[in-house]
């Protein structure tokens, strides 16, 4: 089923006339022309059963004795044929909220996540007759595809290869985008936009997890203060060689090396001994 225009005439056309026809009739009936009277008035009453309104973005779907006859989408006043059945479907921009989720992802840690979905109908054909209230379709389909591209990422990734639903939320929304079209097409429906609201792990591991986030926090920081550590006992250590300020064997020159790591890397403040005697 696609989507197809609709025969309409101008509505205020169609008033005009309808009411020549009502006012014609009644005429030839007070002249006792009653036959001719009557066929006018009923052709006027049928006329204006056809007359419909259409307000902006908004659309009626027209069938005529169970036959899809077209779309009227153009906001204004119509005049379509006459008892057809007609039903309204919104061409709004419109969007959904998830509800959130319990979902376990690719490495099998249960997390929470929630998502908006903005979307709108673009064929009211399939929106109305290929499925059954495309409204809850959109939901349904909409936590399904969450769920399934849930379930392919891990909510961190601390190897720093690959996406993660954390660190790539962009891709993943993406992704989430893509997914959620293919599905909603049947459907006549058009996915704008796709983003996560809501993603956290369960409250059964928030705990440990959160223990673990802080052990890799840690140690890319220790990371980072031992490699600018390193340069800068290097960069005194070849200064003090090339301005000659002291001349130092293999074993203090290992000494101070290792005194300024301990002065630089660790997380409390070094305490100083003054030493009053010889260097050696």
């Amino acid at each position: 089923m696609n989507e197809k225009k609709a025969w309409v005439l101008n509505g205020y056309l169609a008033m005009v006339i309808v009411l020549a026809l009502l006012i014609g009739g009644t005429a030839l009936l007070i002249q006792t022309r009653f036959i001719l009277g009557i066929v006018l008035i009923c052709i006027g009453l049928v006329l204006s059963s056809g007359i419909v309104v259409i307000q902006p973005n908004k659309s009626y779907v027209i069938t005529f004795f169970g036959s899809y006859i077209g779309t009227i989408r153009e906001p204004g006043l119509w005049l379509t044929i006459p008892f057809s059945m007609r039903k309204s479907a919104s061409l709004r921009v419109r969007n959904f909220n998830s509800k959130t989720l319990k979902v376990n992802d690719v490495e099998g840690n249960p997390i929470e996540i929630a998502a908006v979905i903005v979307f709108r109908v673009i064929d009211t054909a399939k929106a109305i007759f290929d499925v059954d209230k495309y409204e809850q379709f959109v939901e349904i389909q909409s936590e399904t595809a969450l769920r399934h591209v849930t379930s392919r990422y891990p909510y961190d990734n601390f190897q720093k290869e690959g996406y993660s639903l954390r660190g790539h939320s962009e891709e993943v929304a993406g992704e989430l985008s893509l997914e959620l079209q293919e599905r909603l097409k049947v459907a006549g429906v058009e996915v704008m936009e796709a983003r996560l609201t809501h993603l956290a792990y369960a409250t059964e591991i928030a705990g440990a997890m959160l223990q673990r986030q802080q052990a890799n926090a840690i140690l890319d920081a220790r990371q980072i203060i031992v490699e600018g550590a390193m340069g800068m006992v290097r960069m005194a250590v070849e200064r003090l060689e090339k301005e000659n300020v002291v001349q130092l064997d293999e074993e203090r020159k290992a000494a101070m090396i290792n005194n300024l790591l301990v002065t630089i890397v660790s997380d409390r403040s070094a305490q100083p001994v003054i030493n009053t005697g010889t260097l050696y």
